[in-house]
């Protein structure tokens, strides 16, 4: 119960940080959701939340920002505890989905660190593909591929499949060697805002890519 009350703490207060954020722009219209999610899976907790603003319904430039905070169960485990929050600002290139991205990551580990980058993205009411290339200024010269990318078909006028594919993988230039890559898999189904079902992570840490796996059940809410 103290992982899952710390969980929902640090979550409750990114959900009001994000809140205020998206409420200080003038979203686009209609309003994009806003995604909360938490996996109980056999070694630890994982949450996400995912905030994407137009700063007005014509404006060129976006907001792009996740928050995700993993916290394992077992005391003596810290490998996989962490807190990451990657946010950037958008600058579209006409229709083509393609925009220059600026922005900054704050990491438990790693700390913060800015970036710029290249994003494409796509919505429609099945699909939703975002595919993030960044390079971060600092001394290690990360460069990171980000996608993350959402299948929901309808299967009546009150239910439909959810499916997702996150990935990220991230390698430092200046050692020349991997530095952090994740894939997560989502399967379930959907109904209003409501979604859940089974999830499963694959993260690798390091040069050695030492592997984790969490299987387990989610759910999720659209704000």
């Amino acid at each position: 119960m103290k992982h899952l009350s710390f969980l929902v703490s640090r979550g409750t207060i990114t959900l009001l940080f994000f809140l205020l954020i998206s409420f200080s722009l003038k979203a686009q219209a209609p309003i994009p959701p806003l995604p909360m999610e938490v996996m109980f899976g056999q070694d630890r907790m994982d949450y996400q939340l995912v905030m994407k603003r137009n700063f007005t319904a014509t404006s060129k430039f976006s907001v792009l920002a996740i928050a995700v905070f993993s916290e394992n169960y077992g005391k003596g485990k810290k490998l996989g505890d962490s807190v990451v929050i990657p946010f950037q600002v958008n600058y579209a290139l006409g229709k083509s989905g393609f925009s220059l991205a600026a922005g900054g990551e704050a990491n438990s580990v790693a700390g913060f660190g800015t970036t710029v980058g290249l994003t494409h993205s796509k919505a429609t009411k099945e699909i939703l593909a975002i595919s993030v290339l960044s390079y971060q200024l600092s001394s290690a010269q990360n460069v990171k591929f980000f996608g993350l990318y959402e299948y929901k078909p309808a299967l009546n006028e009150k239910w439909s499949i959810y499916s997702r594919l996150q990935l990220t993988y991230n390698q430092g230039m200046a050692e020349g060697a991997h530095n952090r890559s994740f894939l997560y898999l989502r399967a379930g189904l959907k109904k209003g805002p409501l979604g859940f079902g089974l999830g499963a992570n694959f993260d690798a840490y390091g040069s050695s890519k030492v592997a984790r796996e969490n299987y387990g059940v989610f759910t999720r809410w659209e704000f």
